[in-house]
């Protein structure tokens, strides 16, 4: 399957600012969720430059990374050298049935074809194997430059961006995939060490900013820059929410309505 044209285009050309302004993940959570599964071989889907990645593959016997972005897993390639990072979609797998005790999608999902997907992760995890998606969510909270910043950002950003996590239908398919029992919800949070430059590098790695022409997307981080300046905005540490859905196929035995 296609990957989003807007993804490709936004990811593909951003994957450098994505590396160096996005946030990690929290270790404690992740390490609890890998302790649940298992933790001898674990798929990091839609892996991006490895933010997560390297989280597992501190944790982790054997962490496989899949990106379909050449120029994300061209950074991720480079940042951690020694996991397998190969292309291939959520829709299309590129490994075989049942070979992983976890798979861990972070800030993605939203992007793939949910039933197919659904469908195709519990075909590579084995029995009672856990699928974890997570999702960053920062605390603004207090910040009085954020409210101006977000501005700048709605203003400038391109057409067909939203909330794509609210929007695209991900539980219900995960729900109706009958190979997986009931979904589980955690959240966890972490904190952030981050500077002015990299805020606007995080800005450019949103698929709505960094898919941009040249002459727009310019225009949009020297906005968000100007922002951040007249604010004072130098080195700032954000407490990040990270939201957990988690779930397990089940094993040998279980009912359709006996969720794991």
């Amino acid at each position: 399957m296609e990957v989003n044209p807007q993804a490709a285009r936004a990811f593909g050309s951003q994957a450098e600012a994505y590396e160096r302004g996005r946030p990690g993940w929290p270790a404690d959570a992740v390490a609890g969720l890998l302790e649940r599964f298992g933790s001898g071989t674990v798929l990091d889907l839609a892996a991006g430059t490895g933010k997560l990645t390297r989280v597992l593959a501190e944790r982790a016997d054997t962490v496989i990374a899949v990106e379909p972005v050449e120029g994300m897993r061209r950074v991720l390639r480079e940042q951690l050298p020694h996991v397998r990072a190969i292309d291939g979609t959520a829709e299309a797998i590129p490994l075989p049935n049942g070979c992983v005790d976890a798979v861990f999608v972070a800030e993605a999902f939203h992007w793939f074809d949910p039933p197919v997907a659904a469908a195709e992760i519990a075909r590579v995890l084995k029995p009672g194997g856990g699928l974890a998606l997570l999702w960053n969510t920062p605390g603004w909270e207090g910040l009085d430059w954020f409210a101006e910043l977000h501005e700048i950002v709605m203003e400038h950003r391109g057409p067909g961006a939203s909330n794509m996590r609210d929007t695209v239908p991900w539980r219900a398919a995960l729900e109706a995939e009958p190979r997986f029992g009931r979904l589980h919800d955690e959240e966890a949070t972490h904190d952030h060490v981050t500077t002015a430059d990299e805020l606007v590098d995080q800005i450019a790695s949103f698929s709505s900013i960094g898919a941009l022409p040249p002459d727009r997307l310019a225009a949009a981080l020297a906005a968000c820059r100007e922002v951040l300046a007249r604010h004072g905005v130098d080195r700032l540490t954000l407490t990040y929410r990270t939201l957990i859905t988690w779930a397990q196929t089940k094993r040998a035995g279980e009912s359709l309505g006996s969720a794991g």
